[in-house]
This record gives C-alpha cells, sequence and structure tokens, in this order.
C-alpha cells in the first residue's frame, strides 16, 4: 500500500482544490466527507471519482472488503497520511474518508411537478439545509439564481445527502424563470397572504429570496400569489431554510 505524505503530491492538490468553487468548476467534482455521507452517495448512484482515506489499519481494512470496492465502484483509492489528509478535509474534525464526486450536469428544464426556486440564497449553509428538506417534502426540482454553491462543502453538509437526491438547476434569474414560463410561482413574503389557509394549485413553484433582501423585483414581479408565513410581536422574519421549510411542507401537503 502507497502512502501520500506530502501535502503538495498533485493529487493532494487536486483534492485540496475543490473546497474552492473555482477548483470545482475546473474538475466538475465536488467533495464529500464522513463515513455516513459516502454511503449514501454511493446509495445514490452518484459516479465517485476518487476516495481518499486516512492511512490506518482500521481504514486500509475497510478499503479491502467487497462492500467498499462495491461502493467505489470504477473509483480510485488512495491512502494519505494524517498531514496530507487534513490537508484535502473541510471539517474540523476528519473521519478518514472523503470521496470526490462528479458534479451532475443538469440543464435548465421546465419541471416535471411542484419545485423551489432560490433567489439569491447567499449562506451556504441555509442552502444546504433547504436542499434537505426539499428532498424530503418532495419538492426534488430546485431551481438557483444568484446563490452560495450548493456544492461547497458547507451546504453539501448541510444537506445532509439531500445534494444527492434532488435535480439542482442554475442559471441567472431570466434563464430560470423562462424554465418556469406558466408555472404559478409563489413568492414568498412576510406581507403576504397567511400560507396557513392558502390552497396552492397542484402544480406550483415555490420562491425563497435572499436572507436580507427578500425576493428580487424581477421575482417578485412574476409570482402569481404572495404568501406569509404570521408571527407574534415583536419577531419580524424567520431564518429562510427555515422559511423554505415551512412553506414546502404546509402547500406541498395543503388538503385540495
Amino acid at each position: 500500500m502507497t502512502v501520500i505524505i506530502s501535502k503538495h503530491n498533485p493529487a493532494v492538490r487536486e483534492l485540496a482544490s475543490l473546497k474552492e468553487k473555482k477548483g470545482r468548476k475546473e474538475r466538475g467534482t465536488f467533495l464529500v466527507e464522513g463515513d455516513k455521507m459516502f454511503l449514501e452517495c454511493a446509495e445514490s448512484g452518484m459516479e465517485i471519482v476518487r476516495v481518499a482515506l486516512l492511512a490506518t489499519e482500521e481504514r486500509t481494512a475497510l478499503s479491502q472488503t467487497p462492500l467498499f470496492r462495491e461502493r467505489l465502484g470504477t473509483g480510485e483509492a488512495i491512502f494519505l497520511g494524517e498531514d496530507a489528509f487534513r490537508a484535502v478535509c473541510d471539517e474540523k474534525t476528519p473521519q478518514g474518508i472523503l470521496a470526490e464526486v462528479r458534479m451532475p450536469q443538469t440543464e435548465l428544464s421546465p419541471p416535471s411537478g411542484r419545485c423551489l426556486f432560490l433567489d439569491g440564497l447567499s449562506d451556504p449553509a441555509n442552502v444546504g439545509a433547504v436542499i434537505r428538506t426539499a428532498a424530503a417534502a418532495g419538492y426534488r426540482e430546485i431551481y438557483l439564481a444568484g446563490c452560495a454553491d450548493p456544492y461547497s462543502p458547507k451546504s453539501v453538509r448541510a444537506s445532509m445527502s439531500g445534494v444527492f437526491y434532488t435535480k439542482l438547476m442554475r442559471g441567472t434569474r431570466e434563464e430560470v424563470l423562462a424554465a418556469l414560463e406558466g408555472v404559478p410561482l409563489i413568492a414568498a413574503d412576510m406581507g403576504g397572504e397567511n400560507v396557513f389557509s392558502f390552497v396552492p394549485p397542484a402544480l406550483h413553484c415555490i420562491c425563497i429570496g435572499n436572507e436580507g433582501n427578500g425576493l428580487s423585483d424581477d421575482v417578485r414581479g412574476r409570482a402569481d400569489y404572495t404568501v406569509g408565513i404570521p408571527m407574534s410581536d415583536p419577531v419580524e422574519s424567520l431564518n429562510a431554510a427555515v422559511s423554505a421549510g415551512i412553506m414546502m411542507y404546509l402547500l406541498g401537503y395543503a388538503k385540495k
């Protein structure tokens, strides 16, 4: 077994570059860290390009099991010394396994059912949390414009495997709105109609805006409906991911 020690090794530098948006764009891949995420990634059918393992007896034994080889598929397995492994990890307490995963190539297209439009969410943790809830609530097609990268390590962690089970489509606001032509848009805004009494059309797109500024004028102007979540004084707003979760469950499972 060959163990890579140097942080300057080409493979280590390639993996470390995936912590940055530029590196992910150049390689067309992203990082998945930890045993649970690696397992769920493999089970989802995503293409695993390479797996980096911390060079320990436990990880060496794991790499030789039939189950690990099955999960790895055609990907490559490499072993890293502690310094090299920490150089490629984004987590503060690495678990000893990390995968480089092929980023799905998805074209902007009309949705097949209820969907979600994230308009300018800037916090990667919020983006990931929304994706996680969307996967659970049945909003599997998600459009993003002007958002934090959903494939950044922080977003992927916050998505808790949701990123593997949703179709993420990115573009400009104009491109996304064109793809959503004919789909009823429901704008989330605290000044809108009470979401608890609103009955949505079966096919709809919930639009969630920026954490501080809300929805853009372009999206707000195209919305067919505007709904809000009632709040008690003196609270004026909720976290974007929390708001999105409430909206998706209320509207996705509303009695028609």
